[in-house]
């Protein structure tokens, strides 16, 4: 049975799904889904594909999407700016021409898996990437604008959560939080904070600390200066719109950073917020191998990262209580970010 194609735009008010049959010819209406309707977005793709297979497109700048579509068994690919024609300043490639580069060319797109995540196929690039950023991570720690860890001396530990806020897993880390009386960071996405602001207000109500995580989880290097601006900016916007405050802290997607960065940061009131514990819960190893490998990596001064939207986030909801009694236990109390005080710079044995 032939293939159709389900191009998938993101905008900034929620995404714009174009259906192609294998000619070329709308095999569905166009239609629109709100930030808050990916539940039902992804429930309407499942509808299509039981009635003849599909192939959901998503480009590099919507790293929203992928986790939750795979995990509800979409096929799903990524089509990379080499691939496409140029983005808007902001929003992605129109959904019909992703449908149209998947179907003209579809052996040429790289097909998402869980474990890969949303960089699958492009890993190489990302780790040389890494090994090449080191002057930007350098010239942002001279500025006083990189923060990875805390002083190694102090028994606190910073518990992050990225991606969200989550109409579900949001909640349910909150209440295990103050079960514990702990608090947290969160980085929000832009296009979930604007479709979920009341979950945003739960959050700085319980004294959390927010963040700023982009608008709508891209990979950093296929974006210009001004394009990641815009994204900075227009999440620090959403925030502060929804609590009176905006975030002073930036964490890119994937930890990636780009030659665009610190041009993309001048004038702008944010902290560049690493990690140095990945859980790696993206990867739903299960919740004992998450609690597992926090709990083995943590130190004092440690910022943990842990996610809790863009996905299914059921392991990692399941792994905290197991991670916070296993870092009280030890004598390392969960604080924010911000409770975490900077190493000094002096110390070489100290990086962050």
């Amino acid at each position: 049975m032939a293939t159709r194609y389900a191009g998938i735009a993101w905008t900034g008010a929620g995404y714009r799904v174009e259906v192609l049959d294998g000619a070329g010819l709308a095999a569905a209406e166009p239609s629109s889904w709100g930030g808050a309707q990916v539940a039902e977005l992804i429930a309407w793709l499942r509808d299509l594909s039981r009635e003849q297979p599909t192939a959901v497109v998503l480009d590099s700048t919507n790293g929203l999407l992928d986790g939750p579509m795979t995990a509800a068994g979409l096929e799903v690919y990524r089509a990379d700016p080499w691939q496409l024609p140029p983005r808007p300043g902001f929003g992605s490639v129109p959904a019909g021409q992703l449908a149209e580069r998947a179907r003209s060319a579809p052996g040429a797109l790289a097909r998402v898996t869980a474990e890969g995540g949303s960089l699958t196929g492009r890993a190489e690039e990302f780790f040389e990437g890494v090994r090449r950023s080191e002057p930007i991570r350098a010239e942002l720690q001279a500025a006083g604008r990189w923060f990875e860890h805390g002083r190694r001396d102090v028994d606190r530990v910073a518990l992050t959560f990225d991606d969200g806020p989550d109409p579900v897993h949001t909640r349910q880390v909150l209440e295990i939080l103050d079960r514990y009386g702990v608090l947290a960071t969160f980085f929000c996405v832009g296009h979930h904070v604007t479709a979920l602001p009341d979950e945003v207000r739960r959050i700085a109500a319980a004294g959390h600390e927010l963040g700023n995580h982009s608008w709508s989880h891209p990979y950093l290097p296929d974006l210009t200066a001004d394009q990641l601006r815009e994204q900075l900016d227009r999440t620090a916007a959403a925030v502060a719109r929804v609590t009176g405050r905006a975030p002073t802290r930036f964490r890119p997607p994937y930890g990636a950073l780009s030659t665009g960065l610190p041009t993309a940061l001048e004038g702008h009131p944010a902290t560049l917020t690493m990690f140095d514990v990945d859980s790696r819960d993206w990867t739903r190893p299960g919740s004992e191998q998450i609690a597992a490998t926090v709990l083995t990596a943590a130190r004092p001064g440690s910022v943990v990262l842990m996610h809790e939207g863009a996905g299914d986030r059921g392991q990692t909801v399941r792994a905290l209580p197991s991670i916070i009694e296993g870092l009280l236990e030890r004598g390392l109390e969960p604080v924010t970010v911000g409770e975490l005080e900077a190493p000094p710079h002096h110390d070489p044995q100290l990086k962050g």
